[in-house]
Parts: C-alpha cells; structure tokens; sequence
C-alpha cells in the first residue's frame, strides 16, 4: 500500500475519532424526549418524571416526558425502536417489554436487537389491594371468598401484559381462583376503577398506590414480592399469606434506539445511574418501596434476556393471551 494511502486512512480515522469526541463531549446539545408508553397515572410514569426531573438538571437539556399509550406498550416501544440512533428519544419501560414476545403472535420490533439497554433504574413489589367493600380481610378470605363466588370477583389491569395483568394472573394460577379480567387503558385507569368499586381488586405498584392504602381507600392484602417491605410492615408478603411461591417483583428501566453509539449511551447511563442515586430521588423511592438499582447497560442487558426466558414460560403455563 503506498505510503500516501496509509497516512490518508490515519488521517480519516483521526478525523473520525476527534470527532465522536467532540460529538460526545457536545451531548446533550438539546432536550431528549423519554417515551412512556403507558398512560399517565401508572408507575412508570411516575419513576418517568422523578428521574427525568433530575437528568434534566444534571444534563443541562430538558427530559421532555411524551405518553405514547396503547397495545400493551408495543406503539412506544415500536416508535422508539424505529427513532434516530442519536440519544435523543429513549424508553421507559417495565415488565411488558419482556412479556410481549410471548404475547403477541407478532411484533414489529425485536426487544433484543433493536434496543440499546441503558439502565435498569429501580425495582419495587406490587401489593394486592381490595376495595374496602370487598368483605376479606386477608389473602387466605379472599382466596376462599373467589372460591366460593367462581367468576364473581374482578381485577383490574392496566392492559394485557401489563405488570398487573401478569402478578394477577401468578396469583390466580397458583392460588386456583377464577377472578375475571377486566383490562384498562393504563395504571392509571385502573387504580382509579378499584378506588371507584368498579372493580373489585387489583395489583397495584407501591410508588403509585400507598397513600391510598394509607388513608384507608384500599386494603392491602399482601405484597408481592418475597418478603415483607419496610412501608407496610403489617401487610405479609403473598407467599407467606397463603399462596406459597408467589413472588413478582417489577422493574422500571431506560433504554435508546439498537444503534445509539457506545460512548453516547454511556453517557445517558452516567446521567439516570446519577439521578437514581441522588439522596432526594433515592429516599422518595425507598419511602413507596422501591429499590434503587441504577445498572450498568451490559447488567440491564442480561436482566432483559433472563426476563423474556422467565416470562416466555409463565405465558405459556398460564394461558395468557394478548385479546
């Protein structure tokens, strides 16, 4: 190769190395807008807004929140999937991004190829809770009351495949009740139709439903995850109050389009692991229940992948569907 061709590819590569330096030095240049594909009420949209609060006064730029709702998720995720790889539009999301592969017959999007992972954020269990007019006062009265009533209680869920669709449908297979599904548009709606008596019950985030509990508008009949949580010391763990082995903890996380370059989405993970952590956005999690996780991508990377596994083979011994 002649030696005037080597030091024009040098020279080209350099260019091209400075310049993704500058690039990244030069991110964020203006406001980055953060999907929530579900609607407002939910706890996404909640963890959404704190640690978007707080990115934006670490980045300098304004986390635009956009609500992008509708088919369990897939219209956020698929706009998100399918934006410029720039670190300028990114989704948050929860448990229906892994269970939607086993849902739906087809998506438009591949959750492992056409996302670039960039933090799982925070974890936090879910907590049954009834209408203060359903007459139990327990996991094991409900669970003998829906027994005793086959088809007469309802649930309430933000969508198929949603968080809450899912602990619901745990508890009902493991527990052998028949408690009918009743889908809404998001978290929102459907916290809002248990707190009405519209419906009966539902499994509901702690960040989205604990002053509820606290003033005595819902009973919490158990939490979900596999210990009791600090917040509500008195409410057992489901698992402990008659449904042996049930345990569903969620998770929120942040994720940009498959392409994003390295060095950008390693500055997007500074910035949520940085707003995660901070005191005030941390202490606000851990008072709802929730725990901060701030991952690194490659470990929300391996989360997803033992996520879809897990949740391919629930769908599929539950019966669930996505109609």
């Amino acid at each position: 190769m002649k030696r005037e061709t080597v030091i024009g590819i040098c020279f080209i590569l350099l260019w091209l190395a400075a310049a993704g330096a500058v690039y990244a030095q030069a991110y964020p240049a203006r406001p980055v807008r953060m999907i929530v594909p579900v609607p407002p009420g939910g706890s996404v949209d909640v963890v959404a807004r704190i640690v978007g609060q707080r990115m934006s006064e670490l980045m300098g730029q304004n986390v635009v929140i956009e609500h992008r709702p509708g088919a369990s998720t897939n219209i956020g995720n698929e706009l998100v999937a399918r934006a410029a790889p720039d670190g300028y539009t990114l989704v948050i999301n929860t448990i229906p991004l892994v269970v939607n592969p086993s849902m739906f017959a087809k998506l438009s999007y591949n959750v492992e190829k056409d996302f670039a992972p960039v933090s799982l954020v925070v974890a936090y269990p879910f907590v049954l809770a009834v209408h203060p007019s359903v007459p139990a006062k327990s996991v094991k009265e409900l669970i003998a009351l829906a027994k005793a009533h086959p088809g007469k209680l309802n649930y309430s869920s933000a969508g198929n495949g949603t968080n809450l669709h899912v602990a619901a449908e745990l508890f009902k297979g493991l527990s052998g009740t028949d408690i009918v599904h009743v889908p809404y548009a998001g978290g929102g709606p459907a916290l809002v139709a248990v707190l009405s008596g519209e419906s009966d019950l539902s499994f509901l985030a702690l960040v989205a439903v604990l002053s509820h509990i606290n003033a005595g508008k819902l009973r919490a009949l158990g939490v979900t995850g596999r210990e009791r949580t600090a917040v509500l010391p008195n409410v057992p763990a489901i698992a402990e109050a008659g449904v042996p082995g049930y345990e569903f903890t969620s998770w929120v996380g942040i994720l940009a389009p498959a392409a994003t370059p390295r060095n950008i989405v390693a500055a997007l993970n500074g910035y949520a692991v940085k707003a995660a952590r901070t005191p005030a956005v941390s202490e606000r999690f851990a008072r709802e229940g929730g725990v901060v996780i701030a991952s690194s991508p490659a470990e929300f990377g391996a989360h997803i992948r033992t996520e879809l596994a897990r949740w391919a083979k629930v769908v599929k011994e539950s019966g669930m569907r996505a109609d």
